[in-house]
């Protein structure tokens, strides 16, 4: 279900094809929109800007980005010279804003195709961007251009990152996909992988992976401080937890695994409200994920399906590690079979 805030194209929002749950019409403050809809559990939340007071300000819409989902959030644009300039476009990208459009065409390919950076990071581009515009078939404005650096929070790591991974669901291929990050993500950047309390990651014979336990962990963590990313399997190491500078809660979203992980504990759900949540050897599409998060009250940050960890190259893990915000290249030609599939 989604929410509508119309104003001045409240008439043309009224129209679009989506189940809507609440609707508001009239100019309201950031403070108010961000009050109403903060706890307000939503598929998508499509704001018409002139209904927020002050639009113009970027400053406004830095507020609504800190408290409200901007994945899930698609922004109708209008025409003023204000929020047109290259300027506030390439502002609205730098708050993590990419659903954004002129048109009610370009809202319904937004909710069904959900921008990343890669699809907006052009935007940046101030030189290039006006002799790259191009109107597309299905009437949305889109820039075509190289690819540039994604300006993420992680973007030229200048500190180490301590990324723990860990399975949510039992055996939900916390050492496999350990394993094939680290193997990715190397490619790009010095990278350690460390489990544990298990001695699982023998099994790859993989000299570089490390095995070790939860009372030396942190003296593990600190001999690899040259390291710009260490990823730690976890299981279930209080000490890793503690350790970690960010967290991955790995779900396999089949229903036997999920019946019997609600089972054990009918509050688990709750507690990753707020976190890294992956659906991990997915097979679910966009609208399962949709519906998935609708029923479970969470955030879905990556559907990942499933891999072959023997493959030297696993580019659709590049599409992960950018929304991790690591500076990689996004996509390769044999990533392409998995959007017939609707996993990207």
């Amino acid at each position: 279900m989604n929410v509508i805030i119309g104003n001045k194209y409240a008439e043309a929002l009224q129209g679009l094809n989506v189940d809507i749950i609440k609707s508001l019409n009239g100019e309201f403050t950031v403070d108010e929109i961000i009050a109403t809809f903060r706890n307000f559990f939503y598929q998508r939340i499509i704001i018409d800007i002139t209904a927020i007071k002050d639009y113009k300000k970027i400053t406004t819409l830095q507020k609504l980005s800190i408290s409200l989902d901007m994945d899930k959030t698609i922004l109708l644009l209008d025409e003023s010279p204000e929020s047109s300039s290259p300027a506030y476009l390439s502002d609205l990208v730098s708050m993590g804003i990419y659903n954004f459009t002129k048109n009610v065409d370009g809202i319904m390919y937004l909710y069904e195709h959900p921008n990343s950076y890669r699809d907006v990071a052009q935007y940046h581009q101030f030189e290039s961007a006006e002799a790259g515009r191009n109107i597309a078939s299905n009437g949305i404005e889109t820039i075509q251009g190289s690819a540039v650096t994604p300006l993420t929070a992680h973007s030229g790591i200048n500190k180490q990152r301590i990324i723990g991974i860990k399975n949510v669901t039992k055996q939900s291929g916390a050492t496999t996909f350990t394993y094939m990050v680290k193997n990715q993500l190397k490619k790009y950047y010095k990278v350690v992988a460390i489990e544990v309390d298990k001695g699982d990651f023998t099994f790859f014979r993989d000299t570089e992976l490390i095995s070790t336990s939860s009372d030396e962990l942190e003296r593990t963590i600190a001999r690899n401080n040259k390291a710009d990313v260490i990823l730690v399997d976890m299981n279930s190491s209080k000490t890793a937890k503690e350790l970690c500078t960010e967290i991955i809660y790995l779900l396999e979203p089949s229903i036997i695994k999920l019946n019997k992980m609600m089972a054990i504990n009918g509050s688990i759900l709750k507690s990753l409200k707020n976190e890294k949540v992956i659906l991990n050897q997915s097979l679910l599409t966009r609208k399962d994920v949709l519906d998935f998060e609708y029923e479970s009250g969470l955030k879905v940050f990556y559907n990942m399906p499933p891999l072959d960890e023997r493959e030297k190259s696993i580019f659709i893990l590049n599409k992960f590690l950018s929304n991790l915000g690591f500076n990689v290249i996004e996509e390769q030609e044999d990533d392409k079979k998995h959007k017939l599939f609707g996993w990207l």
